[in-house]
């Protein structure tokens, strides 16, 4: 078989069951858009505003915890098991600490919502459900640790099981506490958040019992009990730019959702159909960026450059792939994406449905851009290549995509529309700059070295 058609099967199989996580993972997003839908627009316009500022903390927080990922693919490619399993017990540590933040800023979401402008129902229902959510928080970040031990390792079903199982839990959870169901009181919207809260919960608890029973020779919680500074620093200086640098991206779509709010209720509850849309189909080259930067973890364990070369440009290349065929299916049928959320024909929806439809547009024409930029990342991050990547993407979304969104809404007059060009711009940029600095360091002729033992 010839070694690009390998790496597609070799990259496929370990892709499948990390996209199918991602989506699933994703899924309790959609789900929980889907349900409280019901509750009307200004909860649905509530959990839009509460989600983006979940989610930026929460990617600011996993992108330090990403480092584990790389550290343990390049040593188990070069056979130094224990270095692997040290990678993920101080990953946990790094999971308590970063917890100790994000809770407190989830605590104080309403006033913090409230300082940027937003309507003061809108914030307390936002803060509200936030508070809930943060009793789940420290679990999602040590699920992100211990998932990065088995990402490493290509053992990837296991990881889908768990996000699949929590899936499921979700939408039961969401019914019973959201509508009052098996004689508890009806919680509306703060439901959402505690059933979230619990699914993390469940989902870091299954992942840890697992990796007891699949590898209790690696003693992967053994010494658990003190930091390793040395691997801690190791971890640190891979991960605070992943962490910046997936912090520049939400922090685009966050301030575009924050600047949304000055739009109206329709506006905001628009631009989280086609946003959450857009996310869902982002989980598939995510997963592929994912299992992208373990191919060129290991090739570079390994000490092989043209696997690094045939792992990286596989996974762009097939993320790019399927990404057009999703953009496609924006443009061509955002009515049938839509009535996923809310009936399109519906009198009360129509200002919604019509905004929904215009931010499609624009997804449809960015998602190409989108699936290509988080490949290359992924790629890069498995050279751990980490903070060049971090200055392209602070230049492609805060001095490209954020300018151009505002100047295009406010003193441009595009209102919304404007704000969705910026996103545009700024991921082509992204991606632009991203694949050229794969690009100049693949052309390398020297073999890449395998990393050195760290400690």
């Amino acid at each position: 078989m010839a070694p690009w058609r390998r790496e597609l099967r070799d990259l496929g199989v370990l892709a499948a069951p990390l996209v199918l996580a991602q989506l699933a993972q994703n899924g309790m997003s959609v789900v929980d858009t889907l349900m409280v839908g019901r509750l009307g627009p200004s909860q649905l316009a509530g959990i839009a505003l509460g989600g983006t500022l979940f989610t930026f903390v929460l990617i600011v927080c996993v992108g330090m915890l990403y480092a584990v990922g790389p550290m343990v693919a390049q040593a188990h490619g070069a056979h130094r098991p224990e270095e692997a399993a040290r990678a993920a017990r101080q990953g946990l540590w790094l999971a308590l600490a970063l917890s100790v933040p994000g809770v407190l800023v989830f605590v104080e979401a309403r006033p913090l919502l409230l300082m940027t402008g937003q309507d003061p129902i809108i914030a307390a229902a936002s803060g509200a459900y936030l508070r809930a959510m943060a009793w789940g928080f420290p679990f999602v970040l040590a699920f992100t640790a211990l998932r990065g031990y088995l990402e490493g390792h290509g053992d990837a079903r296991p990881i889908l099981a768990v996000a699949a199982l929590g899936v499921a839990l979700n939408v039961a959870a969401n019914d019973v506490l959201m509508f009052g169901r098996l004689g508890l009181p009806r919680l509306g919207l703060v439901g959402t958040g505690y059933a979230t809260a619990v699914v993390y919960a469940t989902m870091a608890l299954l992942t840890a019992v697992y990796l007891r029973w699949r590898y209790p020779h690696r003693r992967v919680f053994a010494g658990l009990r003190r930091p390793d500074p040395g691997m801690l620093s190791e971890l640190l200086r891979i991960g605070w730019p992943i962490s910046l640098t997936l912090g520049f991206e939400v922090g685009l779509f966050a301030l575009t959702a924050l600047l949304m709010g000055h739009f109206g209720d329709a506006a905001l509850a628009g631009h989280q159909i086609a946003l959450q849309s857009a996310s869902t189909t982002f989980m598939v080259p995510l997963g592929v960026g994912i299992a992208t930067g373990v191919r060129v973890g290991q090739a570079t364990g390994r000490g092989d450059t043209a696997g690094v070369v045939r792992a990286g440009y596989t996974g762009i290349a097939l993320s790019a792939a399927f990404m057009a065929c999703a953009g496609a299916l924006f443009w061509l049928a955002p009515d049938a994406v839509i009535g996923l959320y809310l009936a399109v024909d519906a009198p009360a929806n129509v200002g919604v449905v019509a905004y929904a439809r215009r931010f499609l547009a624009f997804a449809a024409v960015f998602q190409v851009f989108d699936g290509t930029q988080v490949s290359a990342s992924g790629a890069l991050r498995g050279l751990k290549d980490t903070r060049t990547p971090m200055v392209l993407t602070l230049v492609a979304y805060w001095l490209a995509g954020v300018p151009t969104g505002v100047l295009l809404a406010f003193p441009g007059g595009a209102g919304p529309r404007g704000l969705w060009a910026g996103l545009v711009v700024g991921l082509a940029v992204a991606a632009v700059l991203l694949l050229a600095r794969f690009a100049r360091l693949s052309r390398r002729r020297q073999p890449v070295r395998p990393a050195p033992q760290v400690g």
